[in-house]
């Protein structure tokens, strides 16, 4: 059985911010001219982990988050591909047969100017062109989205991450950098300290901003009462060691605001909108309630705004 004919986008779109976007919108455009399909396909777990050339970190995008983004923006079609040694040792040839010709049908591979793949990273867009004009397909290199002295990358967008600047990096998104979390039982300090928080477990590993406190949104399943986009609440972030405590454990807290009501084994979803201050270790519970109300005061002005 032949496969439908497809436009292929490859690359780890790690973050899938507006500069993936942009292959994406052309890849998309391209196959409509064509009336064929759009497929992306991507890899797991990263291979720059995989053969040693960067620490391995969480992904900004796990798989499951990535498939549905993708099939937001229009993508037919997602096969995430296990990254492994076998894989890497693929020439640039026997992958685009083996992965993108038979199963997909391909017709034009879109990606980015820097992209290559297969053994050594032999399989650059120079070689790809050559080997399409050879085999019936075309390559088409999308421009790097430049903006701020830089393209739009992934690795910008960690940057600003692990300083803390989550609007930066929802400006290079496109959107707020997000998770979802399942509410667990914690220590019940908020409470005590008339800021009750939800405790979250991340429902995928995935990387996190610094330590510090945040204003951001929160999408409670059933609520859609809040006076964000989507009905979310208000809330202050809290991510960090809980220092005050002498805490050892890093832990992701939410306190809502203008919210009383049961949040146990709930999946929340969480924005992160602003920064407004490092985590600090203070002198007592006294002057940290204090603190947590300048937060909370802090978060209902740059959430009107």
């Amino acid at each position: 059985m032949t496969a439908r004919p497809h436009v292929v986008a490859v690359g780890v779109f790690d973050g899938l911010h507006r500069g993936h976007r942009r292959i994406i919108d052309t890849g998309r455009a391209r196959a409509d001219e064509a009336g064929a399909g759009l497929a992306v396909v991507t890899f797991d777990p990263h291979p720059d982990a995989v053969l040693g050339k960067a620490p391995a970190e969480l992904p900004l995008t796990p798989p499951r988050e990535k498939k549905e983004l993708l099939r937001q923006w229009g993508v037919d079609r997602v096969e995430v591909l296990p990254f492994d040694r076998e894989l890497a040792a693929l020439s640039a040839d026997v992958f685009v047969e083996r992965y993108l010709e038979k199963p997909l049908g391909l017709v034009r591979l879109v990606t980015g100017p820097d992209f290559a793949l297969g053994r050594g990273r032999t399989g650059t867009v120079a070689h790809l062109t050559a080997l399409g004009g050879r085999r019936g397909f075309a390559v088409e290199a999308v421009p790097h989205l430049i903006e701020h002295h830089g393209p739009v990358s992934s690795t910008r967008v960690r940057g600003a991450l692990k300083g803390g600047d989550v609007a930066f990096a929802a400006e290079l998104l496109g959107r707020p950098y997000a998770l979802d979390g399942r509410v667990v039982h914690g220590w019940g300090l908020g409470e005590k300290l008339a800021y009750p928080t939800a405790n979250l477990d991340p429902v995928e590993p995935r990387f996190l901003p610094a330590d510090g406190i945040y204003a951001g949104w929160v999408d409670v399943p059933g609520d859609g009462g809040g006076p964000g986009p989507r009905g979310a609440r208000r809330g202050a972030i809290s991510l960090g060691l809980r220092p005050t405590f002498d805490g050892a454990e890093r832990t992701l807290e939410v306190h809502l605001l203008d919210w009383d009501n049961d949040l146990r084994d709930k999946v929340l979803r969480i924005e992160f909108v602003d920064w407004l201050r490092g985590q600090e270790k203070f002198e007592g519970a006294a002057p940290l309630v204090e603190a947590m109300g300048r937060d909370v005061a802090r978060c209902r002005e740059i959430l009107a705004s």
